[in-house]
């Protein structure tokens, strides 16, 4: 099989500058520009959808580093396009580049909640809270057609299974009426992802998204609704939106987050070339004070993957931006993740439950 590598182009709506070549591919050919005539890249491309029947539906980890064992991923792939996103390379998996491919060519699941049912009656399930989602946004565009996540949602409404959910999209706020049913249950916790206030910045460097004022609305409207919310300052890079840091602490605040954490950025396998790659595409005059802020950070590599570092990185600069962030969290009174808090005694598996009441 051979992989195509294709040249940089930044395309309107697009976080991804090329597709690098699948690291799985026992070949790999390389577009080379030799100054003859080239058909130009299209500026704009389709998203295209694919649909995998579900095996299994929960995804297992067991990581120190995350507050969760469980989570549930209704997609592959996001049309979201954050350029940094540490879940790019698991599209590799799928015969497809972690480039374009990951926000172009997307995988909807299907069978998807008659697995989790299966799955969550199980006689040796041990109920704790589910992460939506690990590896994609559960409500990127795409679940405005399919509902998955809605449907996901009902059901562990109908069993009072908590669940925990992080999004960049105001999309969330169709599905208010059964994020306060299940927050009436202590069984839900929203976290809204924030990574800068800088409209222009968040144009290029998560293209799909809601606006940062957009999401600032949803936190109110969560808030409002009695739906527990919280942020997530990620990805910090060092050099492009740290200087944001307490800023986006203090809007969060002001809009009804009342816990908070953080992520340095990651820069795993193919990220790195297609996060450098954006970087001298969109801010040519500080990428290299950018990338030597970031290796600094990582003891001189793009990235350390091992687990206590690579979520907080080491270094001067990396436990300047911890003391900043404590500090800050301190003075707007934001706690740290909480799901401890959520109600595991009260569910009761599905079918059991329909056997009960049918």
């Amino acid at each position: 099989m051979t992989s195509q590598k294709s040249l940089p182009v930044a395309r309107k709506g697009r976080g991804a500058t090329y597709d690098p070549p699948n690291r799985f591919a026992p070949t790999v050919s390389e577009a080379v520009d030799d100054g003859w005539w080239q058909e130009e890249a299209p500026t704009r491309i389709v998203t295209e959808v694919r649909e995998e029947a579900t095996k299994s539906a929960l995804s297992w980890n067991r990581s120190p580093d995350l507050p969760f064992d469980r989570s549930l991923n209704p997609y592959r792939g996001c049309e979201h396009g954050c350029i940094y996103c540490y879940a790019r390379p698991s599209h590799a998996y799928w015969d497809l580049s972690p480039g374009l491919d990951f926000e172009t060519r997307l995988i909807a699941r299907t069978g998807l909640l008659e697995r989790l049912r299966e799955e969550l009656c199980k006689p040796g399930y041990v109920c704790r809270p589910i992460s939506l989602s690990g590896n994609t946004d559960c409500y990127q565009p795409l679940e405005a057609e399919r509902r998955t996540t809605r449907a996901i949602l009902e059901l562990l409404l109908e069993c009072r299974h908590p669940v925990t959910l992080i999004t960049k999209s105001a999309l969330i706020l169709r599905d208010l009426d059964v994020l306060s049913a299940l927050a009436e249950r202590r069984l839900v916790r929203v976290f809204i992802s924030l990574t800068s206030l800088d409209a222009d910045l968040k144009r290029t460097l998560e293209p799909r998204t809601a606006s940062p004022q957009a999401r600032l609305k949803v936190m109110r409207e969560l808030n409002t609704a009695g739906v527990p919310v919280g942020t997530l300052i990620s990805p910090v890079i060092p050099g492009l939106n740290d200087h944001e840091l307490e800023h986006l602490l203090e809007a969060a605040c002001r809009a009804g987050a009342r816990t908070a954490g953080w992520m340095l950025l990651r820069l795993p396998h193919e990220v790195a070339p297609l996060f450098e790659e954006w970087l001298f595409t969109h801010y040519p005059e500080r990428a290299a004070k950018v990338m030597s802020l970031i290796r600094q950070c990582r003891g001189g590599e793009n990235y350390d993957a091992r687990f206590g570092k690579r979520m907080r990185g080491e270094g001067v600069f990396a436990d300047l931006l911890a003391q900043r962030f404590a500090k800050a969290s301190r003075r707007f009174g934001m706690q740290g993740r909480a799901e401890a808090e959520l109600d595991c005694g009260a569910f009761v598996p599905p079918r059991a439950q329909g056997d009960l009441f049918g």
